[in-house]
């Protein structure tokens, strides 16, 4: 498949490792908490687990709710946790915050650059490839993960939810990263591993959604759109 002339790069989970798993990652803090829950019971701390992100898949469904916490994703996560414990019959809401904001900062620090980012990336711009990093979230956050894994200079256009007014999956995204590259949809690409942002919302454009499936997840079942593309790692790109 030929290069295009544009290409838009989200950066959570695409450029970066930031937010996957999660069952994984909370399963490993909540272990962490076993005491402060009252238990040293493997399986109720499980339920503990299954609970948060439960109500974790309720606050994000819900587009107008997630549209507010994309910019204040420590405060979603006090919100689910409070949630979560007040179900379990917990009245502790500091014990609540204490796990939230120790989540928040395991995935800080575990955020990690995938291997072949930065190489295919630059390949791409060498290749006279015109790019953009779209992503959702608050300002700060992002600005703070794009100036610590050195990708500023790597694109010509950066646009962030906090600082647009906007964020994916709204064409006006889209279309505002595409007129900055003075690129058409039809000759664009959008890479990323949200199915709905990365895939079905740019093909209504006319972008070919190139989805990045790491995990080898498979796409959805209940999937209205099929990618363009699958690619398992972002050096598929240029090989």
């Amino acid at each position: 498949m030929p290069l295009p002339r544009a290409i838009l790069f989200d950066l959570d989970d695409t450029l970066i490792r930031a937010y996957a798993q999660p069952e994984e990652a909370w399963r490993r803090l909540l272990g962490t908490f076993a005491e402060a829950l009252g238990t040293a019971d493997d399986a109720a701390v499980e339920r503990v687990r299954v609970v948060l992100m439960d109500e974790a898949r309720s606050l994000w469904i819900d587009q107008a709710a997630a549209a507010k916490w994309r910019l204040d994703i420590p405060g979603a996560r006090r919100l689910t946790t409070r949630r979560a414990l007040a179900r379990l019959g917990y009245d502790d809401e500091a014990l609540a915050d204490r796990i939230a904001d120790a989540f928040t900062e395991m995935r800080r620090q575990e955020y990690r650059l995938y291997p072949d980012a930065h190489a295919t990336v630059d390949a791409l711009r060498q290749a006279g490839v015109k790019l953009a990093l779209v992503t959702n979230g608050a300002s700060a956050t992002q600005r703070a993960k794009i100036e610590r894994f050195d990708l500023e200079h790597r694109f010509e256009h950066i646009q962030i939810e906090g600082e647009f007014g906007q964020g994916k999956p709204e064409l006006a995204v889209y279309r505002h990263a595409l007129e900055r590259l003075g690129c058409e949809a039809c000759d664009a690409w959008m890479v990323g591993d949200n199915y709905e942002w990365e895939v079905v919302a740019p093909q209504k454009l006319g972008m070919c959604g190139v989805w990045y499936d790491p995990f080898d997840a498979g796409v959805p079942a209940t999937a209205t759109a099929r990618p363009t593309r699958i690619i398992k790692r972002l050096g598929e790109l240029v090989e």
